[in-house]
C-alpha cells in the first residue's frame, strides 16, 4: 500500500478578530491555539482550507 501524502501545518496567527468562517476553518484543520501543529492528508480540500487562512498558518514540512 502506498503512503499517502501528508502536510504539516502550524498556526502562527490568532483567530481573535477574524470572521467566524476563518475561525471554523482553523478548527477544521485541527488548530485552535498559536504554535500548535497538525498533520493532515494532502488533498485539494485541505489545500483550499489552508489557502483560506494562509495569513494565520504556515506549512512546516511536506512529505511525499
Amino acid at each position: 500500500m502506498a503512503d499517502k501524502k501528508t502536510i504539516k501545518v502550524e498556526q502562527t496567527g490568532s483567530p481573535i478578530g477574524r470572521t467566524v468562517d476563518q475561525h471554523d476553518t482553523l478548527k477544521g484543520l485541527g488548530l485552535n491555539k498559536r504554535h500548535r501543529t497538525s498533520v493532515l492528508e494532502d488533498t485539494p480540500s485541505v489545500r483550499g482550507m489552508i489557502n483560506k487562512v494562509q495569513h494565520l498558518v504556515r506549512i512546516v514540512e511536506e512529505k511525499r
